[in-house]
């Protein structure tokens, strides 16, 4: 029995989460697989280590804003009712409370770690002949980029850069009694901060037993600084002082207007180095007085300089984590390749001719998407290529085939994303490497960033041109890949083909399709398109229907489609939300939202992939059911300022994995998954007497795409066996 609401909940802006809030939880719940021993121990490091990034990328972005509504007076509330003042004092005690979370981890870990042979080493630790080495090390290396800096009224504050560090210290001469002076040197980011130290010699002479673990021993730059502070300042000793770390707002606005975007961009990167200084982290060796002083020069309000006794600059960490010892790492995981290309001896065309392919990554390779456009670019039938390029590797596949197609004569259209936050100096290189080449490159609104994921192929064959499309939810990023959950769907559907040509004619020439046979896409159609959706299973279960939504993707945030969603829960809909990060939609309230459940899962890979999935009145999983993938979070800027696409899935092999694999594994979670509470707190579920890993599933289970034996060639291409990755779960 439908629950008759209260009005008040209906409309109360309680009803939301607030996003902030939201962000950071998602970011507790990155800490807390640190402290996960289901995983290996480097591994835990890491998860600490992209923790960190990610709050420098929150405060550099999200608390940058608020600070600047803050000093702009701003009083407009959120949709959540809050001010843009008080969203900045819960956002400052929720972060303090993960800071001091990092902290105690890194504790926990390094003991761990000392106990397993890595040991972060003072330099009190080390023996004659080490500091020796280290003096060495110094004098070769080090020095000659070191600026050493006196501060005084005549030597004012030098400009420390984003997410610089320095030491800061007051020296005081033996030979002067009450002779005192502050001094900073700033850290250059070209030398690694975790110094690696040679391994000592052990006692061979008992040979028995197995053969131990190497030990890693690491001492960090700024202790071999402090170390040898007499060649910085000669006849000077240190009184006191430690290390302080900088985060600037390194959001950056660009001229929509500018007759040369891309001279805009790199005007506006150029000042994002000089952000206003937002966050302080300072030492606890640093004495309060001096941390003011650095706090008021780098106008850094005092609420935002908080002391981390135990490391400063947890993102540096990553560095301690060493390819040497495996056994500390997940074990390596190579993707299959998908069967059904084998199946036509590695044609893609005709593999796809033959039937619609859905690729499962990182479980399946991407080198398949590789090969897709590698198999264009060479083939002689192919006349025209066009592609979307929002984030991509360096040295990447992707650009070289391209790039190779358009040496070979081909028509080749990039569509290059400039305003893809921190990647905006790399597709500037980028879009004039492709033009060097004879690239068409484009790079689209300049009032709407160009995020849909779309490769078209346009080939001649017998009675003329057939298109190939490629439709994702991840990157064209061979790297984040391997890491990155994310569907690739290949057809040469006429319809789908189709519409992906106009969407890029609308990217490219600016005329808005009004004959879209399948696709949905942002900012003209796609909101609408989910909201019929919506509203669809609305009257399925106003008619007595089985009614059903489920859905996942990274960031539920938009207030018209959550209010959608609580009008479905009121009519009886049944509703699923798999919500890696950001989710404003507060589950489980009486009256509001008695029907919708919401979880999340953060394990080894990141969940990435859209998908959306409506019931059409039958009960789930159900191959009537309405299943789309989508490069859309539902969130206002993707609903409205991006050009987004949404595919209908209606190839019944399809959409069977889609459905009745992957979204129904995910659902059985038990061991990475969380909940979220009515309350807005999210908790780990139980895992039960039978634990079930979504991942660990996929890992070892036949692929979507064929028969599952494991790749049994050489990679694709020469990045895949690299172990890159990327130093944060960045939010899209």
């Amino acid at each position: 029995m439908t629950r008759i609401p209260d009005p008040g909940i209906v409309t109360s802006p309680a009803r939301f989460i607030n996003r902030e809030l939201s962000w950071l939880d998602f970011n507790q719940r990155v800490i807390e697989e640190a402290e996960n021993r289901r995983h290996p121990l480097l591994e835990r490091l890491r998860f600490l280590s992209i923790s960190a990034s990610n709050l420098d990328e929150f405060y550099s972005v999200r608390v940058a804003g608020l600070v600047g509504q803050v000093r702009e007076g701003l009083v407009a509330p959120s949709a959540d009712g809050l001010t843009p003042a008080q969203q900045l004092a819960r956002v400052r005690r929720s972060a303090a409370r993960l800071f001091a979370a990092q902290q105690r981890i890194w504790r926990l870990l390094r003991g761990e770690l000392s106990e397993a042979g890595i040991r972060l080493c003072a330099t009190g630790d080390l023996d004659e002949a080490e500091l020796a080495l280290m003096a060495r090390k110094f004098e070769e290396e080090i020095y000659p980029v070191l600026t050493p800096l006196a501060i005084d009224p005549s030597h004012p504050m030098p400009f420390i850069p984003n997410l610089g560090m320095a030491l800061a210290l007051r020296l005081h001469d033996p030979a002067v009694p009450g002779f005192s002076m502050d001094a900073l040197i700033l850290l250059p980011q070209q030398i690694d901060r975790f110094i690696r130290l040679p391994q000592r010699q052990k006692d061979e002479s008992d040979s028995r037993g197995p053969v131990p673990a190497p030990e890693v021993r690491f001492v960090l730059l700024e202790d071999v600084i402090r170390q040898n502070i007499g060649r910085l300042f000669p006849g000077m000793e240190i009184a006191e002082g430690g290390v302080l770390r900088i985060i600037r707002d390194s959001d950056v606005e660009f001229e929509d207007e500018a007759e040369d975007l891309v001279l805009s961009y790199e005007t506006a990167l150029k000042q994002r180095r000089r952000g206003v200084g937002i966050h302080l982290a300072l030492d606890a060796t640093i004495p309060e007085s001096m941390g003011r002083e650095f706090a008021a020069e780098l106008d850094v309000a005092r609420d935002d300089m908080v002391v981390q006794p135990d490391m400063i600059g947890v993102v540096d960490l990553k560095q301690m984590i060493v390819p040497d010892r495996p056994d500390l790492l997940f074990k390596p995981y190579k993707p299959r390749f998908p069967e059904r290309i084998r199946d036509y001896d590695g044609d893609c065309f005709a593999a796809i001719r033959a039937k619609d392919i859905v690729v499962h990554h990182p479980f399946e390779s991407f080198d398949v998407v590789v090969q897709f456009l590698k198999q264009a670019a060479l083939d002689p039938q192919v006349v025209a290529i066009k592609q979307t390029l929002y984030r991509t590797s360096r040295d990447s596949p992707i650009v070289r085939a391209l790039i190779e197609a358009a040496e070979l004569g081909k028509s080749v259209t990039a569509m290059v994303e400039l305003r893809a936050r921190f990647d905006e100096e790399a597709n500037i290189r980028l879009a004039r490497t492709l033009e060097s080449a004879g690239v068409q490159v484009v790079f689209g609104f300049t009032h709407l960033k160009t995020h849909a994921k779309l490769s078209l192929v346009v080939r001649r064959e017998a009675g003329g041109l057939r298109s190939y499309a490629h439709f994702g939810t991840g990157n064209y990023h061979p790297i984040t890949a391997r890491i990155y959950t994310d569907l690739s769907f290949f057809t040469c559907d006429p319809g789908l083909a189709g519409d992906s040509a106009k969407l890029f004619n609308y990217m490219t020439g600016y005329a808005t399709p009004v004959d879209m046979e399948a696709l949905a896409f942002a900012p003209i159609t796609l909101r609408e398109t989910l909201m019929e959706l919506i509203e669809r299973e609305i009257a399925h279960a106003t008619a007595g229907r089985p009614a059903r939504i489920w859905l996942k993707m990274n960031s539920l945030v938009d207030s018209s489609l959550i209010d959608a969603l609580y009008r479905a829960s009121r009519a009886g809909v049944k509703i699923v939300g798999i919500v890696r990060g950001i989710c404003c939609l507060r589950p489980g309230v009486p009256g509001l939202s008695d029907h919708i459940e919401i979880r999340s899962i953060v394990g080894r890979f990141l969940e990435h992939a859209r998908i959306f999935v409506f019931g059409d009145g039958h009960r789930m999983p159900s191959h009537k059911a309405k299943v789309f993938i989508s490069s859309a979070d539902w969130m206002g800027r993707n609903m409205d300022r991006r050009v987004e696409a949404m595919v209908p899935i209606t190839n019944p092999t399809v959409h069977a994995q889609i459905l009745g694999q992957i979204m129904t594994m995910d659902l059985r979670d038990t061991l990475q998954s969380w909940t979220l509470s009515s309350r807005g707190d999210w908790h780990r579920v139980s895992p039960g007497a039978n634990p079930f890993s979504a991942h660990d599933y996929f890992m070892h289970n036949p692929s979507l795409s064929g028969r599952g034996s494991a790749a049994r060639e050489k990679p694709q291409d020469k990045d895949a066996g690299r172990r890159e990755r990327p130093d944060r779960l960045r939010e899209e």
